[in-house]
């Protein structure tokens, strides 16, 4: 019995499962609010509990770079280490990765119905992937491929230098630059980033924000809000945000595509991407993402596909424990 554990600025997911032969069968999960615990000790320990189950062996992936077993969550103020969660679950050891590893750990446990694709290729496409992920951060990670199978590895190309391509994108960087000092593409493609985004329009006289999203945004996830706002064609200035917020996102994509030489596809994961998915099917998204100069034919021959499967990074966290013959 493997535990895993998905573990977000937001959320943190925790799950049991059986794995045989790197197929993974859920047992049992749940789903805790991250901020209302002083650690993932205290959610382990009550997941645990109330399961009534003991692991064999347990793998977390966590938002943040993870050395020597050791991790700063990127958007919690937490410290989490895997030998503490070790003596915490009675096993010799444990494993930490970063949470995008283990989302390209689970993509090989997907079925097809768990993506969604949004540009049609020629031919069939191998080589290196690419995994992406706007959430409450901006995470990004690697699939080597070696001809026989892929080799994952993690990154923070998340908080790399944003690049602006155009005026109003300059003026988007200089207004961020001001508020934070570097400006990461985090600051813009993740939840907090659109609502980066839509202040900037706002203070800049882009637009103008209507009272009732004003009591929205007071009450509820300000970057929802937004969201749902845009897509619903309820506000205009909301509209303005998501394109800008979907155009950046594309552009970064195709960045980490050509860093990677990411032939064998690109795959958005996170909680965003599913949510807008009408968003992320028409011309924006896909315009941005080959947009590069002498290197769009290129990226015009990536696959570009949405994962909607929210168990993906649980799944990858189960097959990584057992790869790491801890189970």
């Amino acid at each position: 019995m493997i535990l895993a554990g998905d573990i977000g600025g937001t959320n943190a997911r925790l799950a049991f499962f059986d794995v045989t032969n790197g197929n993974v069968r859920l047992v049992s999960a749940s789903v805790f609010p991250s901020r209302e615990y002083a650690g993932l000790d205290q959610i382990v320990s009550h997941f645990v509990d109330t399961s009534k189950l003991h692991p064999d062996a347990a793998c977390f992936g966590v938002a943040g770079p993870v050395r020597n077993g050791r991790v700063e969550a990127s958007n919690l103020p937490w410290v989490i280490e895997s030998k503490r969660l070790a003596d915490e679950l009675n096993l010799k050891s444990t494993v930490l990765i970063n949470d995008l590893e283990a989302n390209a750990w689970g993509i090989a446990a997907l079925d097809s119905k768990d993506v969604v694709l949004l540009n049609q290729v020629k031919g069939t496409p191998a080589g290196n992937q690419a995994v992406i992920s706007a959430g409450t951060g901006l995470g990004e990670a690697g699939m080597y491929w070696d001809g026989v199978k892929y080799h994952i590895f993690a990154s923070e190309g998340g908080h790399a230098d944003f690049a602006p391509r155009n005026e109003l994108e300059m003026d988007l960087f200089r207004y961020l630059s001001g508020r934070f000092g570097h400006v990461s593409y985090e600051r813009i493609v993740s939840g907090p980033g659109l609502v980066n985004v839509f202040h900037f329009l706002r203070d800049t006289g882009r637009g103008t924000e209507p009272q009732w999203l004003t009591e929205e945004m007071s009450h509820a996830d300000p970057a929802a809000a937004i969201s749902r706002a845009a897509l619903a064609g309820k506000c205009a200035l909301c509209e303005q945000a998501l394109d800008l917020f979907v155009s950046v996102y594309a552009a970064e994509a195709g960045n980490l595509a050509l860093k990677l030489m990411a032939t064998g596809g690109v795959y958005l994961g996170g909680g965003i991407a599913p949510k807008m998915l009408a968003k992320l099917s028409g011309p924006l998204f896909m315009h941005a993402f080959v947009g590069k100069g002498r290197m769009q034919p290129l990226l015009e021959t990536i696959p570009v596909k949405v994962i909607t499967n929210d168990k993906t990074a649980l799944m990858g966290a189960a097959r990584c424990a057992a790869a790491n013959g801890s189970a």
